[in-house]
């Protein structure tokens, strides 16, 4: 464990990285994020992610592709610095970051798999 951080010192500082992260990269925040650190696996939901364009696009199956394509590729190009904030905040390596995004709530989910587990070494 980094520092001898709590297990919610580490959730919380995580979930105020990726704000940050969606509030620079992506050009804007969402309005609610959890992060969850589950053994080697830490999991972030984020709500109300789509901007007004793109909830407006998502109204019909060809705007639903481009959105999802968009933010695919957007988190993409971010995964690299995204998961260098994640191993500064943690102290170990992400191996793996995995995301979706559903377009009719506006929620995103990323999971990021860890090198070894973090939950264990949580106090």
């Amino acid at each position: 464990m980094k520092n001898g951080q709590t297990k919610g010192e580490l959730e919380a500082a995580i979930r105020n990285a990726i704000i940050k992260f969606e509030r620079e990269f992506m050009g804007r925040g969402p309005e609610d994020v959890k992060a969850f650190i589950l053994k080697d696996l830490v999991l972030v939901r984020l709500k109300g992610v789509l901007t007004p364009a793109e909830r407006q696009l998502a109204k019909n199956a060809d705007g639903i592709e481009m959105v999802k394509a968009m933010r695919q590729n957007l988190i993409s190009q971010g995964r690299g610095k995204l998961s260098q904030q994640l191993s500064e905040i943690t102290g170990v390596t992400v191996s793996a970051l995995f995301t979706d995004i559903d377009t009719k709530i506006g929620e995103r989910v990323i999971v990021f798999a860890l090198d070894q587990d973090l939950e264990f070494n949580c106090e």
